[in-house]
């Protein structure tokens, strides 16, 4: 099995990545890695995609919203979220349609805050609410047995120093216990679910 990991040099996806190159042959592409891909442009992707060729599946831990309080966000900072982590993986599937195998499956990466918001997380509460929509949405339409789940976990350990300040009375979790439910989308058999990790 080949499988495209985007976002694999990043705290998740490097826990992804051991994750998954237990079991298969992982490509991984991120801003600057083997394969540059940027998700905000449509062209980078199609770029990314005929240069691995075959795969079997496309993983994504990828994805960046702006985090501010509510009365500063703007136009622009919802516009950034929304092109980058949400509008990036809807055409990272968009594309992929007529790219993977049959059989094939999309792993996009959503967030806790689509449940449970933080204080300047009105953006990424919105882009993860939507991506979980729109994994429901696919996996009743994906052609030649197509499979699509998200993973939606809470705040990780590993970024707990940086982040945890935000995440006042949250449990945080390690990136393998989030790995692992990649694993489960890749290697199951279950459509349209989202995997909520630590929560």
């Amino acid at each position: 099995m080949r499988i495209l990991l985007i976002g694999a040099t990043g705290t998740l996806g490097s826990a992804v990545l051991a994750a998954l190159s237990d079991r298969a042959e992982v490509l991984t592409a991120s801003r600057s890695g083997e394969y540059p891909v940027d998700l905000t442009d449509p062209a980078s992707i199609t770029a990314l995609y005929d240069r691995v060729g075959s795969i079997d599946a496309v993983a994504v831990s990828a994805g960046v919203t702006p985090f501010k309080p509510l009365a500063e966000l703007t136009r622009a900072d919802y516009s950034a979220g929304l092109t980058d982590k949400l509008l990036g993986q809807v055409e990272l599937v968009q594309q992929g349609l007529g790219r993977l195998a049959d059989g094939g499956s999309f792993t996009l990466v959503s967030g806790v805050l689509a449940y449970d918001p933080i204080v300047t997380g009105a953006v990424a509460a919105t882009v993860n609410g939507a991506l979980d929509s729109f994994v429901r949405a696919a996996a009743i339409e994906l052609p030649r047995g197509l499979r699509i789940n998200a993973v939606s976990a809470t705040v990780f350990e590993e970024a707990w120093e940086a982040y945890g300040d935000y995440f006042p009375g949250y449990k945080p979790v390690p990136t393998a216990e989030a790995a692992r439910a990649y694993v489960k989308s890749v290697f199951g058999r279950q459509t349209g679910q989202i995997y909520r990790v630590g929560y």
